[in-house]
């Protein structure tokens, strides 16, 4: 992964990028930001104001070769001013001063082909490093449920994917040293470092029952051995009472054997003295 510090901003900040019309489809919303995906990556990579990752921002060049302003479905960029490209509204490769890093685009039903045609020559000739293409349909838009292109020599070269099985996909991403993974559908990004998937909405929040769950299942566990040992407590005591009340009992046998002893002493003494 590149070096991480903060690029030297532009001496005069450029005019704003015109407002993109609304899009017409779901998809980046489905598969990038329900799941939390930009969230995820936001965490995961850190350095918020030099690292950009962001979606449907407009990239292009402001003077010279141009390409008609092109929209990532995810786009991310390192070693850039990230609030001052956010404040412009578009990321303008020559007043950054480089190209993004890393875009995706996720495959809808009206524009699949333009992603892995056009925006493909188009993200080339920008000089984006990686390239990738997810489709959540298992190939009926894209050729490929799953697809990356690495930049070599100015052309972009196909990424090695690996087919776990028929509904898993994942390649390898070298600028962001995560791997991408299609699963069941579903878009998600593991970092072989840490040997996890990064966190998704759901994921996070399947954690927080899970911790909930075990938090309630250790204080019932507290509250039975609590009930096991105040039982425990009274079998004692019951047992001690017990023990008390046979002891009585038998004290008090032995005093009334005693007495009766006395009394027949005391008899015995009477008959002796009256027979004399």
């Amino acid at each position: 992964m590149p070096p991480r510090h903060a690029a030297t901003p532009p001496t005069a900040p450029a005019a704003r990028f015109a407002e993109r019309p609304p899009r017409k489809d779901m998809q980046n919303f489905l598969h990038l930001s329900l799941p939390g995906h930009p969230t995820a990556l936001i965490r995961h990579l850190g350095q918020p104001d030099t690292t950009l990752v962001i979606g449907d921002m407009p990239v292009d060049w402001r003077r010279g070769q141009r390409e008609g302003q092109l929209y990532p479905d995810l786009m991310i960029a390192f070693n850039i001013d990230a609030k001052l490209v956010i404040a412009e509204r578009g990321y303008a490769i020559d007043d950054v001063g480089k190209p993004p890093d890393f875009v995706l685009e996720v495959a809808s039903p009206r524009n699949a082909e333009n992603d892995y045609i056009n925006k493909r020559t188009g993200y080339a000739n920008y000089g984006i490093p990686e390239y990738w293409r997810f489709d959540p349909t298992h190939g009926d838009r894209y050729p490929q449920p799953l697809a990356g292109d690495r930049l070599t020599n100015g052309a972009y070269q196909p990424i090695t994917i690996t087919r776990a099985d028929a509904n898993r996909y994942w390649g390898h991403s070298e600028i962001l040293n995560l791997d991408l993974c299609w699963e069941y559908g579903q878009l998600r990004w593991y970092d072989p470092a840490t040997q996890r998937y990064l966190d998704t909405h759901d994921s996070e929040a399947n954690a927080r029952i899970a911790e909930r769950n075990a938090r309630i299942t250790a204080e019932a566990q507290r509250i039975t051995a609590e009930a096991q040992r105040d039982n425990a407590e009274a079998q004692r005591d019951t047992a001690e009472a017990q023990r008390d009340q046979a002891q009585a009992q038998r004290d008090a046998e032995r005093d009334a054997r005693i007495a009766a002893e006395e009394r027949i002493r005391q008899l015995e003494a009477e008959l002796r003295r009256r027979s004399q």
